[in-house]
């Protein structure tokens, strides 16, 4: 199962403007469940959270994190203990920090990835070695912090927006298209969701996307927005994670 984790994070790019609202419609301590599945079989379970502030070099970051376990099951084929943690300046201006322990398979990476704005480059690092450094925008979000982003905007049914995201060893131009809003029923239970689809170009191996293939997330039409569900048809068939539990969710006042 390589890949799983790359892709639960490119399907997360859904941020459709960010200029931040009052109030926020997430708060610290939020936790949301993830059951993950390949084609009709369960192979995971994976975890977002809204964990608290961090000081990065002098400044007070909003932090994210995203955990993804496989089962008893997968782990004899595929094992998968990957964590993933996002830091972003007040007022979601930008990204200033993101880290990845991921373990899956043969594959173990220890990654840090520093966004310089003074000197407009990401430096990544792996294991503590300088592996890549490239040229950023001044605005430029990772992978994980944008997911949270999309939450703080209104959505606009039919809305194309450029994202210019990047994970140390890659920046991208994400265009994301916003579709009809539909019923869907996850574990978590009963929402009025909007699709969105982000274009991507850089899934490979057996997990890149089918010729014919899109990636899908469903964000909840209330004012939390939350992704509910998550699909991408690939090669080898298809996975979903959808939302199985939630906790600590502060609901936006009034």
């Amino acid at each position: 199962m390589p890949r799983l984790v790359s892709i639960l994070l490119f399907l997360c790019p859904l941020c459709i403007g960010w200029a931040e609202e009052s109030p926020r419609p997430f708060a610290t301590g939020e936790l949301l469940h993830y059951k993950i599945k390949w084609g009709l079989i369960p192979v995971g379970r994976a975890t977002l959270e809204v964990a608290p502030s961090e000081e990065v070099n002098g400044t007070i970051c909003d932090k994210f994190v995203l955990t993804v376990r496989t089962n008893e099951f997968a782990d004899a084929f595929y094992k998968i203990r990957t964590r993933a943690e996002s830091y972003v300046a007040p007022n979601f201006t930008r990204s200033l920090l993101y880290k990845k322990r991921q373990q899956e398979g043969k594959t173990d990476r220890d990654v840090v990835v520093r966004f310089d704005y003074d000197r407009k480059m990401a430096f990544y690092f792996n294991h503590g070695k300088l592996e890549r450094e490239i040229p950023i925008r001044a605005t430029t979000f990772d992978p994980l912090a944008i997911a949270y982003l999309f939450r703080l905007g209104q959505v606009r049914l039919g809305e194309k927006r450029i994202l210019p995201t990047c994970d140390g060893r890659l920046v991208q131009e994400v265009e994301v298209t916003v579709k009809a809003k539909e019923k869907l029923r996850v574990p978590a239970g009963k929402f009025e969701a909007f699709e969105a689809s982000p274009a991507l170009k850089s899934l490979r191996g057996v997990f890149k996307k089918s010729p014919k293939g899109i990636l899908r997330v469903w964000y909840s039409a209330d004012a939390r927005r939350i992704p509910v569900k998550m699909s991408s048809k690939v090669v080898v068939g298809s996975f979903t994670a959808r939302l199985e539990r939630i906790e600590k969710v502060t609901p936006p006042k009034d």
